[in-house]
């Protein structure tokens, strides 16, 4: 395994001794809270705290303030988030870097005065990984640091009569399945709408179109959690989607 860069190791090893990292810290760890309070991606609520940060920021201020998750994976990640990195991400390669500097952050390599920063930042990196490797939490996660929450926003709603119907006309395959084998094509076809909105995302994101971005944000948690219920699928068992 390639060794965590030195500029990812001189950042864990400041913020362990520093302690002007406390108060960020904590507004971090709130956001945490409010995450693994919502599991499912289709009730996540971003904080409205996130603020835009500009790419010079987040290649060179070391300041917790001007981090995002991106900040802490520069290896997988260099060129921050969109416009100025892309929205899709290499997951393989997130996933090595993550064990690395989870493997430098654990409580139990750090002398005892330190191992409270340790854990809140193992949880950070935790959280930063789960968001960003899921293409749902990420965009919510990227519209959040412009101040939008795709689920409490009253202009997030869905008012695509045809998208509604596709929807519902799903759910209702979904419980009309007698056995497993009658949801493979669904699952096909869920993976292809959730695989189109990606790229619409990739697209909107690139070119800074926000507004395009929340509404394809909108209909890629109505297709994740089609699929959260196709992989949950239990035969009689009521279909729940939530909007």
């Amino acid at each position: 395994m390639r060794p965590a860069s030195p500029t990812a190791i001189s950042w864990l090893r400041a913020f362990l001794i520093s302690e002007t990292s406390i108060a960020p810290l904590r507004a971090h760890r709130r956001h945490a809270a409010c995450l693994l309070r919502s599991s499912r991606p289709s009730s996540l609520t971003p904080s409205r705290r996130h603020q835009s940060t500009s790419h010079s920021q987040l290649r060179g201020d070391s300041s917790l303030k001007s981090h995002t998750h991106y900040h802490f994976f520069p290896q997988s990640l260099p060129a921050g988030p969109p416009p100025h990195g892309r929205f899709s991400i290499d997951l393989p390669s997130l996933k090595k870097e993550f064990l690395q500097l989870q493997a430098r952050a654990h409580p139990d390599l750090h002398p005892a005065e330190n191992k409270n920063k340790a854990q809140a930042l193992s949880a950070r990196i935790n959280e930063a990984y789960n968001t960003l490797q899921s293409p749902l939490l990420r965009a919510q996660y990227l519209l959040s640091l412009r101040g939008i929450d795709v689920h409490e926003d009253e202009t997030a709603k869905v008012e695509d009569p045809e998208l509604l119907m596709e929807v519902l006309e799903t759910r209702e395959q979904i419980e009309e399945a007698e056995t497993e084998e009658d949801l493979v094509g669904m699952k096909t076809d869920n993976e292809r709408r959730i695989g189109e909105s990606v790229k619409v995302l990739e697209g909107a994101f690139e070119r800074d179109d926000v507004d395009r971005a929340k509404s394809e944000a909108v209909r890629l948690r109505y297709w994740v959690n089609i699929k959260d219920c196709l992989d949950g699928w239990e035969r009689g068992k009521p279909v729940i989607l939530e909007h």
